[in-house]
């Protein structure tokens, strides 16, 4: 009987889909396309799909010169503004053939293996995102995430959850099967919204730190998309991250983490030192529009897994006193360190910013607890501890020890070394 022949891989679909968004992109467009001409991966496993929504600084010119030249197959789309990111990325899903989905901003660039390291790790561990290391020119850059490479990392206790900008390489089975987009209703955290809700409804997330992949652009001109938008739209964003993460997580440990991340990147900005300088309509207005959050999404469980000085801030929003609020920023813009006063047979640690340990104050000792890893004043500066569960551990061992030994000696259980009953 012959042998059936092994099945033919389909060539004429890409492994990866380059969707770029483009708005008033020039010159920083050039090297963004010039990084999708260089990648390793190699032009024919790559599909390239530009999006100019409504340019008039000759960047649908560019996009169309581009197209005609490069060995990367193109295709170009010219519309009309959209007014944000999402309608452009939006078509740009829809045209999308490839195995996977990357979107890269017309602002930034890609390191030249940077989609052929990013697919080798999905195809390999199986995961539906892939987080590839970014570093930051003339901008800053999120950290704390690129410590190593890590096949799947679990989202819930993971700093992955910081990093949510849309950069990143997405199965486009995902994308499809959830019918993933992006939420054009928003003006910013768009891509966050489609991000988040990747990471808690798809097969994984893979974290790739061997070398930077992705290039974070700050443009000379100061018209970076994250830069746009007044208060309305970041409360509008925080809202619709934290409603997501209510409704696709169950309540619990796994929730409560999650919630972390739209307090503490999105709604505390908004009640950090410029406050001061707003105009009473808007500190009232930002009240406004934080307290239905704070009565919604924030508890004792998520406040415990915040560090002591953003907890403090966020627990004067709630009170809705940003009296007490000046009093902390105050505090914390002058430098000051604040006192370490060590409580109980724990020996818990508490920071003493203003208001801490006075009976008149609306802000419970407990909101000044440190309940987890965190700095004494200066972030990065001195660091300081809970007491650790392990310590418990190692005191329980020991008086394991001593009743064995005390066994060995004729004291039998349930009487200490002194014949007195324990």
């Amino acid at each position: 009987m012959p042998v059936p022949d092994a099945p033919v891989p389909d060539v004429s679909v890409p492994d990866v889909s380059v969707i770029v968004g483009a708005y008033e992109a020039m010159p920083y467009l050039i090297r963004c396309l010039e990084s999708v001409e260089a990648q390793t991966l190699g032009a024919r496993r790559i599909e390239l799909i530009a999006v100019d929504d409504g340019s008039t600084d000759g960047t649908g010119a560019y996009l169309e010169e581009f197209a005609a030249r490069t060995a990367v197959p193109t295709r170009v789309v010219r519309q009309a503004n959209s007014g944000g990111p999402s309608g452009p990325r939006n078509v740009g899903l829809g045209m999308a053939r490839g195995r996977y989905v990357f979107f890269l901003d017309a602002d930034d660039y890609l390191a030249d293996e940077a989609l052929a390291s990013m697919l080798a790790m999905a195809d390999r561990a199986g995961t539906d995102v892939v987080v590839g290391k970014v570093e930051g020119v003339n901008r800053g850059a999120p950290k704390s995430m690129w410590k190593r490479t890590t096949d799947r990392v679990d989202v819930y206790d993971s700093p992955v959850i910081f990093t949510l900008s849309a950069q990143k390489l997405f199965r486009r089975e995902l994308i499809t099967r959830l019918g993933l987009r992006f939420d054009e209703g928003l003006r910013t955290g768009e891509d966050a919204l489609f991000t988040m809700e990747a990471y808690i409804r798809g097969n994984g997330v893979s974290v790739f730190a061997d070398h930077t992949c992705y290039y974070l652009v700050g443009r000379d001109d100061g018209k970076h998309a994250t830069k746009s938008g007044d208060h309305t739209h970041r409360f509008d964003s925080a809202r619709a991250m934290m409603a997501l993460i209510h409704d696709l997580v169950p309540a619990g440990p796994k929730r409560d983490r999650l919630l972390v991340r739209p307090f503490t990147v999105g709604l505390i900005q908004q009640f950090g030192h410029r406050i001061v300088r707003d105009s009473p309509e808007i500190r009232r207005h930002k009240l406004e529009l934080a307290a239905p959050l704070m009565e919604t999404y924030w508890s004792p469980e998520v406040a415990r897994r915040i560090k002591v000085a953003e907890r403090l801030r966020l627990e004067c929003v709630a009170l809705g006193r940003l009296d007490l609020l000046a009093d902390i920023l105050a505090f914390i813009k002058a430098g000051t360190e604040p006192e370490v006063v060590l409580r109980g047979r724990r020996r818990t640690p508490y920071l003493a910013y203003p208001h801490f340990g006075d009976p008149r104050s609306p802000l419970p000792d407990a909101a000044f607890e440190v309940t987890i890893r965190d700095w004494v004043g200066k972030p990065g500066g001195r660091t300081i501890e809970p007491p650790r569960v392990t310590r418990q551990r190692r005191s329980l061992t020991r008086r394991l020890v001593r009743g064995v030994r005390a066994w060995g000696k004729g004291v039998r259980p349930g009487r200490s070394l002194s014949g007195q009953a324990s």
